[in-house]
């Protein structure tokens, strides 16, 4: 599995020289005139690399398996912090969301942290209750209680990108741990009126549905965000504008270094830039298949399967929200979009991984 493991940590590290060229490109004019510093968040995002650099080195050479040992403990730390960030004096509040925590030169989101630990638990779960799992009562319905749970809290935030990809967590674990598919199935129908309940709720995400359907019919509002990444995309052509020379990030497109980092380099690299970064993370995923189905233990199967999942939905819904083919979401593009505790954490799962890969070559 070396040669596979040699693509999927290649790809991985082209994603992140790429995110890190794109991100002082994008984010450059607005460090200069919000923070004075045009390598305000260059620099930043650099210091979470190094952070996430020696994250990932531990995940590489600790004994996963003995994460099985603290899967519990590490649920109950994640449960604790999303409590603790929703209390107000503790938390910090930004764009109206309270999904942080101050912690001097760092924000740290506690639901990046809380989306691993789910990971590791179910992981756990999984893998000793095997014989338990097509049992609605005992392999079903605790799991459900706990994902509702952990849903509730980041809900409350409000994050509902995150809530969904916790669900979606959940219940791809579940199916892959051999969970009944009837029961899948009725789940998935479930999650529907749900879901539409929760956009209901709350008029904006009622705008942002319907701005999504057809965001010039309010351009300049609540279809501001996704026309201008169309514009970006569009002014791009087959070869772009060149690097560094996007008109979009001069302030016309919000979150042009975070969430909508994509619509950036399909302005600057073009078609061809974009579909590049596309090609990459199938590269990415592809091999991280690989390493799934030759994974022999139960905890190491589940493991990656769940890291995998986690990624690949993030990297679909960034780049659908980015075209307009997805409602607005803020996930952002792994490894690529700037962003401390997402880069942090997602750089520890790709340590994971290459940890359960090198294990199975040592004959597990």
């Amino acid at each position: 599995m070396r040669d596979t493991r040699f693509i999927f940590f290649a790809s991985f590290i082209i994603l992140m020289s790429l995110g890190t060229v794109m991100i002082y490109s994008s984010s450059g004019v607005y460090a200069l005139e919000t923070m004075g510093n045009s390598l305000h968040f260059l620099q930043r995002h650099l210091m979470f690399m190094v952070i996430g650099g020696a994250m990932m080195w531990t995940a590489m050479v600790i004994d996963y398996r003995s994460l099985q040992k603290y899967a519990r403990p590490l649920f109950v730390l994640a449960l604790i912090m999303l409590i603790l960030v929703l209390i107000p004096g503790i938390g910090k509040i930004s764009s109206g969301a309270r999904r942080w925590f101050n912690l001097g030169p760092i924000n740290f989101q506690p639901s990046e942290y809380a989306k691993v630990a789910l990971i590791i638990y179910l992981a756990d779960f999984f893998s000793r209750k095997r014989e338990m799992i097509r049992s609605v009562r005992r392999g079903f319905i605790p799991i459900i209680i706990v994902m509702l749970f952990m849903c509730a809290l980041i809900m409350k935030q409000p994050d509902m990108g995150n809530t969904v990809l916790v669900a979606s967590i959940t219940m791809s674990m579940y199916f892959m741990a051999g969970g009944r598919k009837g029961v899948f199935a009725a789940i998935l129908a479930l999650a529907v009126p749900i879901f539409a309940v929760l956009v209901i709720a709350e008029p904006y995400r009622i705008r942002r549905v319907v701005s999504f359907m057809n965001p010039w019919l309010d351009a300049q509002g609540a279809g501001f965000q996704l026309s201008q990444s169309q514009i970006a995309l569009g002014s791009g052509g087959f070869w772009g504008v060149g690097l560094g020379k996007s008109v979009q990030k001069l302030f016309y497109l919000p979150a042009a270094h975070t969430d909508f980092i994509f619509s950036i380099i399909g302005e600057e690299l073009g078609f061809w830039g974009a579909l590049l970064v596309i090609i990459l993370f199938g590269v990415f995923i592809w091999q991280g298949t690989r390493i799934i189905r030759h994974t022999a233990d139960s905890f190491g199967y589940l493991l990656c399967a769940g890291i995998m999942v986690m990624l690949s939905i993030q990297v679909v819904v960034n780049i659908g929200v980015s075209i307009g083919a997805l409602p607005t979401k803020g996930l952002p593009l792994p490894f690529i979009s700037y962003g401390g505790s997402a880069l942090i954490f997602n750089m520890t799962m790709v340590g994971l991984m290459l940890n359960v890969s090198r294990t199975q070559d040592l004959g597990g």
